[in-house]
């Protein structure tokens, strides 16, 4: 089994950050159109100025995630063939942690949105505070306390298929 190059990593590395954008996107996406086209329903307009206003918040924060998760596609059309992989996956990083973050305000948001519709406010609260923790969860807690396990896989040889088979 050969080692990659500096370049193949760079390569790999970037190519593994697009996959992960591609499911972000899609998701986040998907939401911004749901956004988008709350406003024109026949129940919007019983809504109340405290829902507005975290409807607003969910939809400008779907918005920049939207641009963030976007964003590499953006940079690496302006870099193409430079040779500034590196640069790429840096940024492209930044803007996926960035991404993320706006999409678990939105997603906040739109939970309090719809449950401050349809349920007592304080209970509104809660079940928006739970989803929150939720996401934190899964996308913040348990990867960072994951980190520290196995530090001799410097390489990230976890995911070359060729060492998983061992």
């Amino acid at each position: 089994m050969s080692k990659e190059t500096e370049k193949q990593r760079w390569q790999r590395n970037f190519a593994d950050l697009l996959q992960e954008l591609r499911v972000a996107q899609t998701g986040v996406q998907i939401l911004f159109a749901f956004l988008l086209t709350l406003p024109f329903s026949n129940g919007f307009t019983r809504t109340n100025e405290f829902q507005r206003d975290v409807y607003i918040v969910a939809l400008l924060a779907a918005a920049a995630a939207t641009a963030l998760i976007i964003s590499p596609v953006a940079f690496h059309r302006a870099l193409f063939r430079q040779g500034r992989k590196p640069e790429l996956v840096r940024f492209a990083h930044r803007m996926a942690t960035g991404g993320l973050a706006f999409m678990l305000i939105s997603m906040v948001s739109a939970v309090l949105l719809i449950t401050d519709f349809v349920l007592d406010r304080p209970i509104a609260f809660v079940l928006s505070a739970l989803a929150g923790l939720w996401f934190l969860t899964f996308w913040l807690i348990l990867p960072f306390s994951r980190r520290s396990w196995g530090d001799d896989d410097i390489d990230d040889d976890d995911d070359d298929p060729r060492t998983l088979a061992n």
